[in-house]
C-alpha cells in the first residue's frame, strides 16, 4: 500500500462549486451506479469505442513505470482503473474521490489500495508524494475558473509523471451531458498542462477516435523535465 502520507497543510481550502454539489448528489450516484465495471468489463467498453482495449493502451503508456511506483488516481469514483492497474501488476496505489457515495462502493472492491475522501482542487498529499498522477475522465468535468487549481494540485503531487486520459478538443468547447449544461468540457488537457508548467515534457501522446462517434479522446504522458532531465 501507498506509504505517502497525507499532508497537514492548509495551503488551500476550496468551496462548494457548482460541480461539486452535482458529483456529491443523486446525479453524481447514479453515474456511479451506471459505471461499475471490472477489468475485462472497462477493456471490452474500450474495444467497442476504438477499437483498442484500456490494458492495451495502459501497457503502452506505462511500460517504462516500475511495477512498485507509488500511483495516485485523482477522482477514483469506484475503483474500475485502480482494478485496471492492479491487473497490470501495480501495486502501490492511491485514490482520491470527492464523492463519499462511490468511495463506499469502492472500498470491498479494491484491496490493497489507499482510498480518501477529497477534492482535487485541494489533494491532502505533501508535494511530490507520487511517481505518477492520473486522472480518466475527470478534467473534463471541472470548470475553467477551477481547473487552474487541479493542475496546480496534479503538478504538486506529482514526483515524475502526469497522465491523463481526457476528451479532446483543440478548442475549448462545453458540452451537455445526460442533458446538463456546465459539467463537461472539452480542450486540449496536454497542452494546457505543457503552457502552464515549463518543467514537463510530453512523452507520449495518442488521440483516440470514437468508432462511432466524432469524439476523440487525448492519453498523455507527461514528465517532469528539471528534476528527472530531459
Amino acid at each position: 500500500m501507498n506509504s505517502a502520507k497525507a499532508s497537514s497543510s492548509q495551503r488551500f481550502q476550496p468551496g462548494e462549486t457548482a460541480q461539486t454539489k452535482v458529483w456529491k448528489g443523486k446525479f453524481g450516484r447514479e453515474y456511479t451506479d451506471r459505471n461499475v465495471l471490472g477489468s475485462a468489463e472497462l477493456d471490452s467498453l474500450w474495444l467497442k469505442n476504438y477499437g483498442v482495449s484500456r490494458s492495451e493502451i495502459s501497457g503502452l503508456f506505462l511500460c517504462n513505470i516500475d511495477k512498485r511506483a507509488s500511483i495516485l488516481e485523482v477522482g477514483c469514483n469506484i475503483g474500475n482503473q485502480l482494478l485496471m492497474l492492479q491487473s497490470l501488476g501495480y501495486t502501490n496505489l492511491t485514490g482520491i474521490e470527492i464523492q463519499s457515495y462511490a468511495l463506499n462502493i469502492a472500498k470491498p472492491r479494491v484491496s490493497n489500495v489507499a482510498l480518501y475522501q477529497g477534492s482535487a482542487l485541494a489533494l491532502p498529499f505533501e508535494s511530490n508524494s507520487f511517481d505518477l498522477v492520473f486522472t480518466a475522465g475527470v478534467l473534463i468535468h471541472i470548470a475553467a475558473p477551477d481547473l487552474p487549481q487541479a493542475l496546480n494540485e496534479i503538478h504538486r503531487c506529482a514526483k515524475q509523471y502526469i497522465w491523463g486520459t481526457e476528451y479532446f478538443s483543440s478548442e475549448p468547447a462545453s458540452v451537455f451531458y445526460h442533458g446538463r449544461g456546465e459539467l463537461l468540457w472539452k480542450m486540449d488537457y496536454a497542452k494546457l498542462y505543457l503552457s502552464r508548467f515549463p518543467d514537463l515534457n510530453l512523452v507520449r501522446e495518442e488521440r483516440l477516435k470514437y468508432l462511432q462517434t466524432e469524439n476523440i479522446d487525448s492519453i498523455f504522458l507527461l514528465r517532469k523535465r528539471e528534476t528527472y532531465g530531459a
